[in-house]
């Protein structure tokens, strides 16, 4: 049996990271949260993680700049974006460079599994419990 996929939840809203974690939890897949996309590129937890769920505007640096970091790193792990400030430009951006998922806040947890189900089938990653 393989381990359960863990989802790093990147948010400097902690009630945002705590909603979403539950979310993501009440799954069956391991979590980890971040309040910083600094604070996850220097972890260890950087190569352990099966998805990246990030918020797009985050003092420091922000989302799409944490996309175009992993991918210069050669890291493909998908990455679904919330945002409190949904911009078309913004979207087609992070979509070009391979994004499973862009989502306003506050988003429907529907959405979200239906992003994490993309992003777990790319990475060739079964579901949790399944």
């Amino acid at each position: 049996m393989s381990p359960t996929p863990m989802i790093t939840i990147i948010d400097d809203d902690e009630s945002v990271r705590v909603a979403t974690e539950s979310l993501v939890r009440s799954l069956g897949f391991s979590t980890r949260t971040f309040a910083s996309a600094e604070d996850f590129l220097n972890s260890p937890l950087l190569g352990e993680t099966a998805c990246v769920i990030t918020d797009v505007q985050m003092p420091g640096m922000s989302g799409v700049e944490l996309q175009s970091q992993l991918r210069a790193r050669g890291d493909e792990t998908p990455l679904i974006f919330i945002t409190a400030f949904p911009e078309e430009r913004i979207r087609r951006q992070v979509h070009a460079a391979g994004a499973v998922g862009f989502l306003a806040k506050p988003f429907d947890g529907h959405a979200m599994i239906e992003c994490i189900d993309r992003a777990l089938g790319e990475r060739g990653v079964a579901m949790a419990g399944a």
